[in-house]
């Protein structure tokens, strides 16, 4: 029986990621917030944000853009339902 988490994208109770998709708290916060089904979406609008904002990995601001692209993609900082 695989879990299930409330995702924070899609609003539904849907299957739960199997483990963290990223070390580190992110990863967990991810795994506890998103379900499997937006995780997927965004690792293919992820190619098209790299490409369409240009994002050089050579400048660590980078990686501070695409993961804030990643967060309002699954909107991980919005208030959870019913607040």
């Amino acid at each position: 029986m695989s879990a299930e988490v409330h995702c924070a994208r899609c609003r539904e109770l849907r299957p739960a990621l199997a483990g963290p998709p990223q070390p580190g708290a992110l990863g967990e916060e991810i795994r506890a917030k998103v379900c499997a089904r937006c995780w997927q979406e965004w690792q293919g609008a992820e190619v098209m944000v790299i490409n369409e904002l240009r994002l050089n990995f050579m400048d660590p601001r980078a990686g501070k853009v695409l993961v804030q692209q990643m967060r309002d993609f699954l909107c991980l900082d919005a208030p959870a339902a019913g607040e």
